[in-house]
């Protein structure tokens, strides 16, 4: 039985080469607390631009973005970060 992919080195090596960029959140586009522990909710996590769940690339360098990981969390595994325009009835 396989280990899960997000614990071996390719992928270790990918978040590291994401991490050393120092990027802003690719969601929000503020900057990412880069030394905070991971569990806050403005450190760095990998996110991917096309969801895994929808036929994104785990290790794709193209599929990797920098993000907060409360805009991850947020965003969940919906392709676009746009808000849906809000539209009112014309009465």
């Amino acid at each position: 039985m396989a280990g899960n992919p997000r614990n071996g080195r390719p992928y270790r090596r990918l978040v590291d080469w994401l991490r050393s960029q120092r990027l802003p959140c690719w969601i929000c586009g503020h900057n990412i607390g880069y030394e905070l522990d991971a569990r806050h909710p403005l450190s760095f996590t990998l996110d991917h631009e096309q969801p895994l769940s929808k036929g994104g690339s785990l290790l794709d360098h193209a599929n990797a973005r920098s993000a907060h990981r409360r805009c991850n969390s947020a965003r969940g595994n919906r392709i676009t970060t746009a808000k849906a325009e809000r539209r009112s009835r014309s009465w």
